[in-house]
């Protein structure tokens, strides 16, 4: 956190800020990793548990996804009107508990229903994030911060990955949930105890510039410029390419290219393991580089990694692939709010955050649907990569038309101030 300090030294406000990254890194590790990856690992023990097939499995991934579009919007709207700490907090409790009560269940419509809010906390808790980012850490940090944070997924994926056989082996999948769920509302009161320190919970009502009042409807009208308008097409291009690579990456693998499931395994260890560095790597480049030229970078990535499995899948380049696409994936989902939270502020940039998660979970829905009839048509998934590698190239495209961060939209809102007195200002 580069702010200045009334009652406290440097050395606090950067400790100060230190802990906020950690903490909203854990939180994208609980609501991501553990609410939306940890079902998909114990699937198979659950089923031989609950009793339930696969069709019941697509019902609720699905309905996780909604959740994750309705939530979104929710967080946005409740965000500018009680406080985007407060919507933060209360996610990561609601998800604590959703976790601790799925194994108390055997009914498997009560599991459901929890694993859909579960998926609807995952984007509750990121859309207030940068709202945080920005009262919280200095401008030139942002990148790097929300880069991080961006990569919280991949920590919780690889604490899933422990635990899971731990448990699994001696066929108590409960236990996970339990233990996940414990940790998750340890991580909850520490969190809440340092956002009631620093002020994040002080709602200064910053009204969304919009006439009639704030709120996310009302202020919808005004954040419609150009600038925010190539961000939701990014988010929506994002969605519909990157989330599609993964989803038919396995299947292309194994099923097309004949690889082992080992092998494919291996890749997407590869993909994990890149990616728990990553998100912190690519916007450390972008507060030294530009937000649009980390963009830039990660969809020449993203560009390079379908193009070998188009042109060129052998083993070795497929796990190259692997990692160009981990280089990528894991940093743009840190990027887009790193710009958001360089170039608005307060209500109006959670407004602008919101809708681009809704655009990514529909983008996501889209692609995910588009490619699999496009497998079925043609019998091959080759195709799926020839189009995500041409989406690529519109979102480089559209990374470059953004105007430089922070010039885009001027704001005249005055600094903030933590409750111990530290200037938070936005702007430096």
């Amino acid at each position: 956190m580069t702010s200045q300090a009334t009652d406290t030294g440097a050395g606090s406000n950067a400790l100060a800020g230190v802990l906020i990254t950690v903490l909203l890194t854990s939180f994208v590790a609980a609501t991501y990793g553990f609410g939306f990856y940890l079902f998909s690992q114990l699937v198979p023990d659950m089923r031989a548990d609950l009793g339930f097939d696969m069709t019941v499995v697509g019902m609720i991934t699905a309905a996780g996804q909604l959740g994750f579009l309705a939530f979104a919007i929710l967080g946005a709207w409740l965000a500018p009107r009680i406080g985007g700490g407060q919507v933060v907090i209360g996610s990561v409790a609601l998800c604590a508990a959703c976790l601790v009560l799925l194994p108390m269940t055997d009914s498997i419509l009560v599991v459901a229903v929890l694993l859909t809010i579960l998926g609807g906390t995952a984007a509750s808790v990121y859309v207030p994030m940068v709202e945080i980012v920005s009262r919280a850490i200095g401008y030139r940090h942002r990148g790097k911060v929300l880069g991080l944070v961006s990569s919280g997924t991949s920590y919780g994926v690889f604490v899933n990955s422990l635990l899971v056989p731990i448990f699994v082996v001696s066929g108590d999948w409960r236990g996970v949930w339990f233990t996940v769920g414990a940790g998750t509302f340890v991580v909850t009161l520490v969190a809440t105890v340092t956002f009631w320190k620093l002020g994040l919970f002080r709602h200064t009502r910053e009204p969304v510039p919009a006439s009639g009042g704030g709120g996310f409807f009302a202020g919808m009208g005004a954040v419609m410029v150009p600038w925010v308008l190539i961000i939701w097409a990014i988010t929506f291009l994002n969605g519909f390419s990157t989330l599609p690579f993964q989803n038919y990456l396995s299947p292309y693998l194994r099923e097309e290219l004949g690889f082992s499931v080992a092998f494919a395994a291996w890749v997407w260890g590869v993909i994990g393991f890149i990616g728990m560095f990553a998100g912190f790597v690519v916007g450390w480049m972008s507060d030294k580089t530009g937000v649009r030229l980390a963009l830039l970078f990660t969809y020449v990535c993203v560009f390079a990694a379908s193009a070998i499995l188009v042109v060129a899948p052998t083993e070795t380049l497929a796990i190259g692939a692997g990692v160009l696409f981990a280089v990528a994936f894991y940093p743009i989902f840190g990027l887009v709010p790193a710009y958001v939270a360089k170039t608005a502020r307060g209500a109006q940039a959670t407004v602008i955050f919101g809708v681009a998660n809704v655009t990514l979970g529909v983008g996501g829905m889209v692609g995910n649907y588009v490619f699999g009839v496009v497998a079925n048509v043609t019998g091959t998934f080759v195709w799926i990569y020839v189009a995500i590698a041409a989406t690529a190239v519109v979102l480089a495209i559209l990374s470059v038309v953004l105007p430089t961060e922070g010039a885009a939209e001027e704001t005249s809102a005055a600094p903030e101030t933590t409750a111990d007195g530290c200037k938070l200002d936005a702007a430096e």
